[in-house]
Protein backbone atom coordinates (compact mmCIF):
# COMPACT_ATOMS: atom_id res chain seq x y z
CA UNK A 1 0.00 0.00 0.00
CA UNK A 2 1.34 3.47 -0.80
CA UNK A 3 0.35 6.76 0.15
CA UNK A 4 -0.77 9.05 -2.89
CA UNK A 5 -1.04 12.90 -3.37
CA UNK A 6 -3.17 13.65 -6.26
CA UNK A 7 -3.19 17.64 -6.68
CA UNK A 8 -6.40 18.36 -9.61
CA UNK A 9 -6.16 22.18 -10.95
CA UNK A 10 -9.07 24.34 -11.31
CA UNK A 11 -9.82 23.09 -14.53
CA UNK A 12 -9.90 19.97 -13.31
CA UNK A 13 -12.73 21.29 -10.65
CA UNK A 14 -13.98 23.12 -13.39
CA UNK A 15 -18.12 22.03 -13.13
CA UNK A 16 -20.09 19.51 -10.97
CA UNK A 17 -19.84 17.22 -13.18
CA UNK A 18 -15.84 17.33 -13.61
CA UNK A 19 -15.72 17.10 -9.34
CA UNK A 20 -17.67 13.60 -10.06
CA UNK A 21 -14.86 12.16 -12.27
CA UNK A 22 -12.03 13.40 -9.89
CA UNK A 23 -14.28 11.64 -7.22
CA UNK A 24 -14.64 8.50 -9.64
CA UNK A 25 -10.57 8.62 -10.14
CA UNK A 26 -9.49 9.06 -6.50
CA UNK A 27 -11.81 6.32 -5.30
CA UNK A 28 -10.30 3.91 -7.89
CA UNK A 29 -7.06 4.30 -6.42
CA UNK A 30 -8.71 4.24 -2.56
CA UNK A 31 -10.36 1.08 -3.65
CA UNK A 32 -6.44 -0.47 -4.88
CA UNK A 33 -5.59 -0.04 -1.26
CA UNK A 34 -3.90 3.33 -1.36
CA UNK A 35 -4.02 5.82 1.19
CA UNK A 36 -5.37 9.12 -0.79
CA UNK A 37 -4.72 12.43 0.34
CA UNK A 38 -6.24 15.02 -2.76
CA UNK A 39 -5.41 18.72 -3.00
CA UNK A 40 -7.10 20.72 -5.35
CA UNK A 41 -7.12 24.56 -6.21
CA UNK A 42 -10.78 26.17 -6.85
CA UNK A 43 -12.84 26.16 -10.04
CA UNK A 44 -11.62 27.32 -12.49
CA UNK A 45 -11.67 31.48 -13.16
CA UNK A 46 -13.10 31.48 -9.10
CA UNK A 47 -10.33 33.11 -7.53
CA UNK A 48 -10.55 35.63 -10.62
CA UNK A 49 -13.93 36.46 -9.73
CA UNK A 50 -13.30 36.81 -6.33
CA UNK A 51 -10.63 38.90 -6.21
CA UNK A 52 -12.51 41.04 -8.89
CA UNK A 53 -15.36 41.50 -6.13
CA UNK A 54 -12.88 42.91 -3.79
CA UNK A 55 -11.45 45.35 -5.94
CA UNK A 56 -14.64 46.74 -6.66
CA UNK A 57 -15.22 47.15 -3.16
CA UNK A 58 -12.12 48.36 -2.31
CA UNK A 59 -9.22 49.67 -5.27
CA UNK A 60 -6.99 50.37 -2.63
CA UNK A 61 -3.23 50.42 -2.33
CA UNK A 62 -2.26 47.06 -1.46
CA UNK A 63 -0.65 47.65 1.95
CA UNK A 64 -0.75 44.81 4.39
CA UNK A 65 -4.19 45.23 5.90
CA UNK A 66 -5.97 44.62 2.68
CA UNK A 67 -3.42 42.10 1.35
CA UNK A 68 -4.85 40.48 4.57
CA UNK A 69 -8.77 40.61 3.99
CA UNK A 70 -8.02 39.43 0.43
CA UNK A 71 -6.19 36.61 1.34
CA UNK A 72 -9.19 35.86 3.52
CA UNK A 73 -11.41 36.52 0.64
CA UNK A 74 -9.08 34.35 -2.51
CA UNK A 75 -9.20 31.23 -0.36
CA UNK A 76 -12.81 30.72 -0.12
CA UNK A 77 -12.35 29.56 -3.53
CA UNK A 78 -10.40 26.37 -2.49
CA UNK A 79 -12.52 25.78 0.72
CA UNK A 80 -15.33 25.11 -1.65
CA UNK A 81 -13.67 22.74 -3.81
CA UNK A 82 -12.32 20.61 -0.91
CA UNK A 83 -15.98 20.86 0.41
CA UNK A 84 -17.47 19.29 -3.15
CA UNK A 85 -15.05 17.48 -3.29
CA UNK A 86 -15.51 15.70 -0.39
CA UNK A 87 -19.36 15.07 -1.02
CA UNK A 88 -18.55 13.43 -4.28
CA UNK A 89 -16.35 11.07 -2.75
CA UNK A 90 -18.66 10.48 -0.14
CA UNK A 91 -21.27 9.49 -2.85
CA UNK A 92 -18.81 7.42 -4.56
CA UNK A 93 -18.98 5.31 -1.04
CA UNK A 94 -15.89 6.76 0.24
CA UNK A 95 -14.82 7.80 3.77
CA UNK A 96 -13.92 11.29 3.46
CA UNK A 97 -12.93 14.62 5.13
CA UNK A 98 -11.89 17.99 3.70
CA UNK A 99 -10.00 20.10 5.55
CA UNK A 100 -8.45 24.26 5.31
CA UNK A 101 -5.02 24.85 5.65
CA UNK A 102 -5.29 26.22 9.11
CA UNK A 103 -6.82 23.13 10.51
CA UNK A 104 -3.71 20.76 9.36
CA UNK A 105 -2.32 23.03 9.82
CA UNK A 106 0.08 24.14 6.79
CA UNK A 107 2.39 27.18 8.76
CA UNK A 108 3.40 30.13 6.52
CA UNK A 109 5.26 33.18 6.85
CA UNK A 110 3.14 36.69 6.63
CA UNK A 111 3.77 37.61 3.47
CA UNK A 112 0.23 38.45 2.21
CA UNK A 113 -0.96 36.86 -1.19
CA UNK A 114 2.45 35.33 -1.44
CA UNK A 115 3.37 33.75 1.49
CA UNK A 116 6.19 30.99 1.96
CA UNK A 117 5.03 27.47 3.85
CA UNK A 118 7.84 26.84 6.70
CA UNK A 119 6.05 23.61 8.04
CA UNK A 120 3.71 21.28 8.11
CA UNK A 121 2.20 19.12 10.91
CA UNK A 122 0.74 15.87 9.30
CA UNK A 123 -0.23 14.05 12.63
CA UNK A 124 -4.39 14.73 11.89
CA UNK A 125 -4.24 13.53 8.42
CA UNK A 126 -1.66 10.29 9.51
CA UNK A 127 -4.88 9.85 11.80
CA UNK A 128 -7.44 10.14 9.34
CA UNK A 129 -5.80 8.01 6.58
CA UNK A 130 -5.16 5.03 9.09
CA UNK A 131 -8.98 5.37 10.04
CA UNK A 132 -9.33 4.33 6.06
CA UNK A 133 -10.37 7.84 4.98
CA UNK A 134 -9.77 9.83 1.84
CA UNK A 135 -8.11 13.57 2.99
CA UNK A 136 -8.75 16.27 0.77
CA UNK A 137 -6.65 19.47 1.72
CA UNK A 138 -7.19 23.11 0.41
CA UNK A 139 -4.35 24.49 -2.28
CA UNK A 140 -2.78 27.93 -1.93
CA UNK A 141 -3.33 28.34 1.69
CA UNK A 142 -1.46 28.31 5.36
CA UNK A 143 -1.83 30.05 8.64
CA UNK A 144 0.77 32.20 9.84
CA UNK A 145 1.73 32.12 13.56
CA UNK A 146 -0.59 34.74 14.82
CA UNK A 147 -3.53 32.69 13.15
CA UNK A 148 -3.61 35.15 10.05
CA UNK A 149 -5.02 32.90 6.80
CA UNK A 150 -2.32 33.30 4.34
CA UNK A 151 -2.02 32.20 0.06
CA UNK A 152 0.67 31.45 -1.65
CA UNK A 153 -0.13 33.22 -4.81
CA UNK A 154 -0.98 32.20 -7.83
CA UNK A 155 -0.03 28.37 -8.91
CA UNK A 156 0.11 28.17 -5.19
CA UNK A 157 -2.32 24.98 -5.30
CA UNK A 158 1.21 23.00 -6.96
CA UNK A 159 3.56 24.13 -4.24
CA UNK A 160 1.06 23.01 -1.23
CA UNK A 161 0.37 19.62 -2.92
CA UNK A 162 4.29 19.06 -3.12
CA UNK A 163 4.73 20.10 0.20
CA UNK A 164 2.34 17.88 1.78
CA UNK A 165 3.93 15.18 -0.43
CA UNK A 166 7.32 16.21 0.67
CA UNK A 167 6.33 16.42 4.95
CA UNK A 168 4.32 13.11 4.43
CA UNK A 169 7.09 11.20 3.14
CA UNK A 170 4.41 10.33 0.04
CA UNK A 171 5.33 7.32 -2.29
CA UNK A 172 4.59 10.00 -5.26
CA UNK A 173 2.64 12.96 -6.28
CA UNK A 174 0.64 13.26 -9.30
CA UNK A 175 0.09 16.59 -10.92
CA UNK A 176 -3.44 16.00 -12.66
CA UNK A 177 -3.78 19.34 -15.09
CA UNK A 178 -5.65 20.05 -18.66
CA UNK A 179 -2.33 18.64 -20.21
CA UNK A 180 -0.94 15.33 -20.73
CA UNK A 181 2.49 16.23 -19.43
CA UNK A 182 5.47 18.70 -20.15
CA UNK A 183 6.17 19.17 -23.98
CA UNK A 184 9.15 20.77 -25.99
CA UNK A 185 7.05 23.72 -26.05
CA UNK A 186 3.76 25.03 -26.11
CA UNK A 187 1.56 23.34 -28.63
CA UNK A 188 -0.41 26.02 -28.69
CA UNK A 189 2.69 28.06 -30.02
CA UNK A 190 4.41 25.20 -32.18
CA UNK A 191 1.93 22.33 -33.07
CA UNK A 192 4.77 20.17 -33.60
CA UNK A 193 5.46 19.96 -29.81
CA UNK A 194 6.56 16.47 -28.23
CA UNK A 195 5.32 15.50 -25.36
CA UNK A 196 8.67 14.23 -22.70
CA UNK A 197 8.04 10.87 -20.74
CA UNK A 198 10.95 12.25 -18.33
CA UNK A 199 12.46 15.32 -17.80
CA UNK A 200 15.11 16.03 -15.25
CA UNK A 201 14.52 18.11 -12.07
CA UNK A 202 17.09 20.60 -13.11
CA UNK A 203 15.31 21.08 -16.65
CA UNK A 204 12.00 21.24 -14.93
CA UNK A 205 13.14 23.76 -12.50
CA UNK A 206 14.50 26.17 -15.42
CA UNK A 207 11.65 25.66 -17.64
CA UNK A 208 8.84 26.57 -14.75
CA UNK A 209 11.15 29.54 -14.16
CA UNK A 210 11.27 31.04 -18.05
CA UNK A 211 7.52 30.52 -18.12
CA UNK A 212 6.55 27.26 -18.76
CA UNK A 213 2.85 27.12 -17.11
CA UNK A 214 3.15 23.36 -16.61
CA UNK A 215 4.10 23.36 -12.86
CA UNK A 216 4.35 25.80 -10.31
CA UNK A 217 8.51 26.84 -9.87
CA UNK A 218 8.56 26.64 -6.17
CA UNK A 219 6.45 23.32 -6.25
CA UNK A 220 9.04 22.03 -8.38
CA UNK A 221 11.78 23.72 -5.36
CA UNK A 222 10.00 21.39 -3.40
CA UNK A 223 10.02 18.48 -5.39
CA UNK A 224 13.82 19.11 -5.53
CA UNK A 225 14.72 19.30 -2.08
CA UNK A 226 13.00 16.92 -0.72
CA UNK A 227 13.42 14.34 -3.81
CA UNK A 228 9.50 13.62 -4.25
CA UNK A 229 8.71 11.52 -6.64
CA UNK A 230 6.36 14.04 -9.43
CA UNK A 231 4.13 13.01 -12.47
CA UNK A 232 2.24 15.54 -14.46
CA UNK A 233 -0.46 14.06 -16.22
CA UNK A 234 -4.15 14.56 -17.83
CA UNK A 235 -7.17 14.68 -15.80
CA UNK A 236 -9.50 14.48 -18.75
CA UNK A 237 -8.20 10.88 -19.73
CA UNK A 238 -10.65 8.14 -19.07
CA UNK A 239 -11.17 7.77 -15.19
CA UNK A 240 -11.59 4.35 -15.35
CA UNK A 241 -8.01 3.81 -17.08
CA UNK A 242 -5.86 1.07 -15.18
CA UNK A 243 -4.23 2.33 -12.44
CA UNK A 244 -0.69 0.65 -14.19
CA UNK A 245 -1.59 2.46 -16.78
CA UNK A 246 -2.49 5.87 -15.61
CA UNK A 247 0.98 5.68 -13.15
CA UNK A 248 2.98 5.36 -16.27
CA UNK A 249 1.19 8.30 -18.50
CA UNK A 250 2.51 12.17 -18.85
CA UNK A 251 5.72 13.30 -17.87
CA UNK A 252 8.04 12.01 -15.19
CA UNK A 253 10.10 14.54 -13.50
CA UNK A 254 13.41 12.61 -12.67
CA UNK A 255 16.60 13.22 -10.59
CA UNK A 256 18.68 10.56 -12.99
CA UNK A 257 20.33 11.89 -15.91
CA UNK A 258 20.73 9.04 -17.92
CA UNK A 259 22.58 8.75 -20.91
CA UNK A 260 19.67 8.87 -23.18
CA UNK A 261 18.68 11.95 -21.56
CA UNK A 262 21.93 13.59 -22.58
CA UNK A 263 21.85 13.14 -26.29
CA UNK A 264 19.45 16.19 -26.54
CA UNK A 265 21.10 18.86 -26.41
CA UNK A 266 18.15 21.18 -26.14
CA UNK A 267 15.15 19.47 -24.54
CA UNK A 268 12.86 22.44 -24.61
CA UNK A 269 11.62 26.08 -25.35
CA UNK A 270 10.63 27.96 -22.63
CA UNK A 271 9.28 31.49 -22.77
CA UNK A 272 7.59 34.45 -20.84
CA UNK A 273 5.07 37.22 -22.06
CA UNK A 274 4.50 39.03 -18.63
CA UNK A 275 7.60 40.56 -18.31
CA UNK A 276 8.65 43.94 -18.32
CA UNK A 277 12.14 45.73 -18.45
CA UNK A 278 13.19 49.38 -16.59
CA UNK A 279 16.49 51.39 -17.66
CA UNK A 280 17.87 53.72 -15.23
CA UNK A 281 19.86 56.20 -16.83
CA UNK A 282 23.24 57.87 -16.21
CA UNK A 283 23.95 56.67 -13.27
CA UNK A 284 27.35 57.25 -11.93
CA UNK A 285 29.77 54.50 -12.60
CA UNK A 286 30.71 53.68 -9.03
CA UNK A 287 30.97 50.79 -6.32
CA UNK A 288 27.53 50.00 -5.12
CA UNK A 289 25.43 50.69 -8.03
CA UNK A 290 23.68 47.61 -8.16
CA UNK A 291 22.72 47.47 -4.88
CA UNK A 292 22.07 51.08 -4.69
CA UNK A 293 19.28 50.26 -7.23
CA UNK A 294 18.04 46.42 -7.00
CA UNK A 295 18.00 47.13 -2.95
CA UNK A 296 15.40 49.43 -3.09
CA UNK A 297 13.61 47.21 -5.24
CA UNK A 298 14.04 44.03 -3.14
CA UNK A 299 12.85 45.91 -0.07
CA UNK A 300 9.28 46.50 -1.94
CA UNK A 301 9.25 42.71 -2.57
CA UNK A 302 9.82 42.77 -6.14
CA UNK A 303 11.29 40.08 -7.89
CA UNK A 304 14.01 41.26 -10.25
CA UNK A 305 14.93 38.60 -13.25
CA UNK A 306 17.56 39.92 -16.09
CA UNK A 307 19.88 42.28 -15.33
CA UNK A 308 22.31 43.74 -17.51
CA UNK A 309 24.69 46.68 -16.65
CA UNK A 310 26.18 48.23 -19.61
CA UNK A 311 29.99 49.52 -20.34
CA UNK A 312 30.67 52.92 -19.17
CA UNK A 313 30.98 56.32 -20.39
CA UNK A 314 32.17 59.73 -19.20
CA UNK A 315 31.94 57.86 -15.79
CA UNK A 316 28.34 57.06 -16.27
CA UNK A 317 26.30 54.06 -17.28
CA UNK A 318 22.98 52.58 -17.63
CA UNK A 319 21.64 49.79 -15.50
CA UNK A 320 18.93 47.61 -16.97
CA UNK A 321 16.90 45.15 -15.31
CA UNK A 322 13.57 42.95 -16.15
CA UNK A 323 10.20 42.26 -13.37
CA UNK A 324 7.37 40.56 -13.52
CA UNK A 325 4.41 42.95 -15.65
CA UNK A 326 2.29 43.29 -12.39
CA UNK A 327 5.06 44.83 -10.72
CA UNK A 328 6.00 47.25 -13.17
CA UNK A 329 4.47 50.58 -12.31
CA UNK A 330 5.04 50.02 -8.82
CA UNK A 331 8.38 49.66 -9.34
CA UNK A 332 8.67 52.57 -12.09
CA UNK A 333 7.14 54.67 -9.36
CA UNK A 334 10.10 53.40 -6.76
CA UNK A 335 12.66 54.58 -8.97
CA UNK A 336 11.77 57.49 -9.99
CA UNK A 337 10.79 59.02 -6.19
CA UNK A 338 13.44 56.99 -4.31
CA UNK A 339 16.90 56.01 -6.82
CA UNK A 340 17.02 58.16 -9.02
CA UNK A 341 17.39 61.16 -6.73
CA UNK A 342 19.38 59.13 -3.75
CA UNK A 343 22.14 57.99 -6.97
CA UNK A 344 21.69 61.18 -8.92
CA UNK A 345 20.56 59.28 -12.13
CA UNK A 346 19.39 60.77 -15.02
CA UNK A 347 16.11 59.43 -15.92
CA UNK A 348 14.18 55.85 -15.68
CA UNK A 349 12.79 54.52 -18.87
CA UNK A 350 10.60 51.45 -19.17
CA UNK A 351 9.43 49.20 -21.42
CA UNK A 352 6.41 46.37 -21.34
CA UNK A 353 6.40 45.08 -25.33
CA UNK A 354 9.02 42.37 -24.59
CA UNK A 355 9.65 39.06 -23.77
CA UNK A 356 11.69 36.37 -22.90
CA UNK A 357 12.71 33.42 -24.77
CA UNK A 358 14.81 30.38 -23.47
CA UNK A 359 16.41 27.68 -24.31
CA UNK A 360 16.26 24.53 -21.47
CA UNK A 361 18.83 21.56 -21.79
CA UNK A 362 21.14 19.25 -19.70
CA UNK A 363 23.04 18.60 -23.04
CA UNK A 364 24.45 21.98 -23.02
CA UNK A 365 26.84 21.02 -20.30
CA UNK A 366 28.82 19.03 -23.26
CA UNK A 367 28.46 20.69 -25.71
CA UNK A 368 29.51 23.66 -27.49
CA UNK A 369 27.76 26.30 -30.07
CA UNK A 370 24.40 25.94 -28.59
CA UNK A 371 24.21 29.87 -27.87
CA UNK A 372 25.49 30.54 -31.77
CA UNK A 373 22.92 27.61 -32.46
CA UNK A 374 20.18 30.11 -31.06
CA UNK A 375 21.77 33.64 -32.05
CA UNK A 376 21.89 32.34 -36.09
CA UNK A 377 18.41 30.97 -35.66
CA UNK A 378 16.55 34.52 -33.97
CA UNK A 379 19.11 36.39 -36.53
CA UNK A 380 18.00 34.95 -39.97
CA UNK A 381 14.60 36.03 -38.75
CA UNK A 382 15.70 39.23 -38.21
CA UNK A 383 14.84 39.56 -34.68
CA UNK A 384 16.89 41.78 -32.61
CA UNK A 385 18.10 40.57 -28.96
CA UNK A 386 17.98 43.13 -26.44
CA UNK A 387 19.45 41.50 -23.40
CA UNK A 388 20.97 37.72 -22.61
CA UNK A 389 21.22 35.90 -19.74
CA UNK A 390 23.12 32.37 -19.50
CA UNK A 391 23.28 29.28 -17.00
CA UNK A 392 24.86 26.25 -16.93
CA UNK A 393 21.27 24.49 -19.02
CA UNK A 394 19.96 27.58 -20.29
CA UNK A 395 20.20 30.27 -22.61
CA UNK A 396 17.32 33.54 -22.11
CA UNK A 397 16.87 36.51 -24.33
CA UNK A 398 14.64 39.03 -24.19
CA UNK A 399 12.93 40.80 -27.52
CA UNK A 400 10.31 42.66 -28.63
CA UNK A 401 6.85 41.03 -27.59
CA UNK A 402 5.44 41.21 -30.95
CA UNK A 403 8.47 38.29 -32.53
CA UNK A 404 7.88 35.80 -29.30
CA UNK A 405 6.20 33.37 -31.42
CA UNK A 406 8.10 33.63 -34.36
CA UNK A 407 11.21 33.37 -32.43
CA UNK A 408 10.01 29.76 -30.28
CA UNK A 409 8.87 28.40 -33.43
CA UNK A 410 12.41 28.95 -35.28
CA UNK A 411 14.34 27.63 -32.23
CA UNK A 412 12.28 24.82 -31.87
CA UNK A 413 13.20 23.97 -35.41
CA UNK A 414 16.69 25.39 -35.53
CA UNK A 415 17.10 22.08 -32.54
CA UNK A 416 15.55 19.30 -33.89
CA UNK A 417 12.90 19.52 -31.32
CA UNK A 418 10.08 18.95 -34.32
CA UNK A 419 11.23 15.58 -34.96
CA UNK A 420 12.02 14.87 -31.16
Amino acid sequence: MALIVHKYGGTSMGSTERIRNVAKRVAKWARAGHQMVVVPSAMSGETNRLLGLAKDVSPAVQTPAVTRELDMIACTGEQVSVGLLSLALQAEGMEAVSYSGWQVPIRTDSSYTKARIQSIDDARVRADLEAGRVVVITGFQGVDEDMNITTLGRGGSDTSAVAVAAAMKADECLIYTDVDGVYTTDPRVVPEAKRLNTVSFEEMLEMASLGSKVLQIRSVEFAGKYRVPLRVLSSFTPWDIAIEEEAKSGTLITFEEDEKMEQAVVSGIAFNRDEAKLTVMGVPDKPGIAYGILGKVAEANIDVDVILQNVSHDGKTDFSFTVHRNDYQRTLDLLKSQVVPAMGAEAVIGDTKICKVSIVGIGMRSHAGVASTMFRALSDEGINIQMITTSEIKTSVVIDEKYMELAVRALHKAFGLDAA
